[in-house]
């Protein structure tokens, strides 16, 4: 079942690189963009449960398919690749086994610990 899921996951963030190369930007904006949802982590200097909020909050991927959406009805290109980034940003990291965080701790996510 585990790979079944990563399987999937490989499949939405392959989704979003073939969403985001129907935009008009360079290739390159994509792998620097990629990363930049993982600053929702900042929440964690405060306190575990902020940080949970926050990171999670920035990684559900319905937040990336809204924004998405939005720009698409918009016909906003910065709003269409901010919620691919956030799609795909999601979708990467539960592929490599990082799920969203339970407030208890950084390393306790719906997918398990982890480091396991």
């Amino acid at each position: 079942m585990k790979n079944l899921l990563k399987a999937e996951e490989a499949a939405q963030w392959l989704l979003s690189i073939f969403l985001f190369s129907r935009l008009e930007y360079a290739w390159w904006v994509y792998p620097a963009l990629i990363l930049v949802p993982d600053f929702s982590m900042v929440g964690y200097a405060f306190n575990s449960r902020l940080g949970a909020l926050t990171y999670n909050f920035f990684h559900h991927k319905a937040l990336g398919i809204v924004v998405g959406t939005l720009g698409l009805l918009l016909g906003h290109p910065a709003l269409m690749l901010s919620g691919i980034i956030l799609f795909g940003h999601s979708a990467l990291d539960r592929m490599l086994g990082y799920g969203l965080k339970y407030p208890s701790d950084f390393k306790h996510t719906h997918l398990g610990n982890v480091g396991k």
